[in-house]
């Protein structure tokens, strides 16, 4: 009997709804049964904020060292919950299509039923909660008149504390979340005001997924390797490597609130990211465009390498490493 192929992931309702797609597809071209594999993370059970947990690493610690130890075969991953720097021993096997990259806003029914709903007509002193250092400055940039009140928890306890029958002491009148998040939940309907990527830009690799393997099952003719490269999705791969080759330049943590949006259109990769000041004061803001060679995965990688070190070069030759806490090595 074949065995089944065991996918890692975390514990979370997102985390499993987003896995239990992956592992659908990878099921279906592999003809494995699939199991998942819960796995506890630090960054799940502590409350303290993402920037004093240390980083984005806290996501994605136990489920490398569940791969290596071979509890599993495959782990999955939000994109931007994961480090840029290789994890020796592993290696990402695929990248699904990207969902929707964008920020909403997911203001309380008192502020929709008076058309107060969006950024830009939320009332002077409205709180609103995120635990992302980039999407508190974005607000302090663009209403420095609103609280920004610093938050931790998974989507429905985050949308739980909004509004007059929030339960919770400590009530906001508005949060901000991933659109994709939202979707995958079944939750877009809590959705007020969606935030355009040109004017919004957010984290390197958000709405897409990683799956990360063993290094070396990612390639050959294996049942794994070949469910692999059916599920990868080369664009997708291609823009968010560009994205996250300028969190990896400019050796950016969590704690530096950086935008990035990469494109791909009639044979251009097109890249913008924007390093904030914390307090929403200043920005700095680089855009470049590299002709792609051709729509191999390698043609595309190096387009996104190229436009990635000129973003990066940009950025810092105009002061962003002054502006921002970079070198965090994430």
């Amino acid at each position: 009997m074949t065995a089944s192929l065991r996918v890692g992931t975390r514990g979370s309702e997102l985390a499993l709804a987003q896995t239990r797609v992956v592992a659908a597809a990878l099921g279906k071209a592999s003809g494995r049964e699939v199991e998942l594999v819960t796995v506890t993370t630090h960054g799940d059970t502590s409350r303290d904020s993402l920037a004093d947990l240390g980083g984005t690493g806290v996501f994605a610690s136990a489920l490398r060292e569940s791969l290596l130890a071979e509890e599993c075969d495959v782990i999955v991953h939000s994109l931007k919950d994961l480090p840029t720097a290789a994890y020796p021993g592993l290696a990402i096997g695929a990248v699904p299509r990207r969902a929707d990259a964008r920020d909403v806003l997911c203001a309380s029914t008192e502020l929709h039923a008076s058309g107060e709903s969006t950024l830009g007509t939320v009332p002077a002193g409205t709180r609103i909660g995120t635990g992302s250092p980039r999407r508190a400055a974005q607000v302090r940039a663009a209403r420095p008149d609103v609280e920004v009140v610093d938050i931790r928890g998974n989507v429905d306890s985050r949308l739980g504390r909004v509004g007059a029958d929030s339960s919770n002491s400590d009530r906001l009148d508005a949060v901000i979340l991933a659109a994709a998040g939202l979707s995958r939940l079944g939750r877009s309907d809590a959705a007020t005001d969606t935030f355009s990527l040109s004017e919004w830009p957010t984290a390197p690799g958000q709405g897409a997924l990683a799956l990360e393997v063993r290094d070396g099952e990612q390639r050959g003719s294996a049942p794994l390797a070949k469910a692999l490269a059916s599920v990868n999705h080369a664009t997708t791969r291609a823009m968010i490597s560009a994205e996250r080759l300028v969190l990896a330049g400019l050796e950016a943590g969590c704690s530096a609130p950086i935008g990035a949006t990469a494109m791909i259109d009639d044979g251009l990769l097109f890249l913008t990211a924007t390093v904030y000041k914390p307090d929403g004061t200043q920005r700095i803001t680089s855009s470049h465009a590299t002709s792609l060679e051709g729509a191999a995965f390698h043609a595309l990688l190096a387009g996104a390498q190229d436009a990635a070190a000129r973003v990066v070069a940009e950025l810092l030759g105009s002061g962003a490493a002054e502006l921002a806490p970079l070198g965090g090595g994430a």
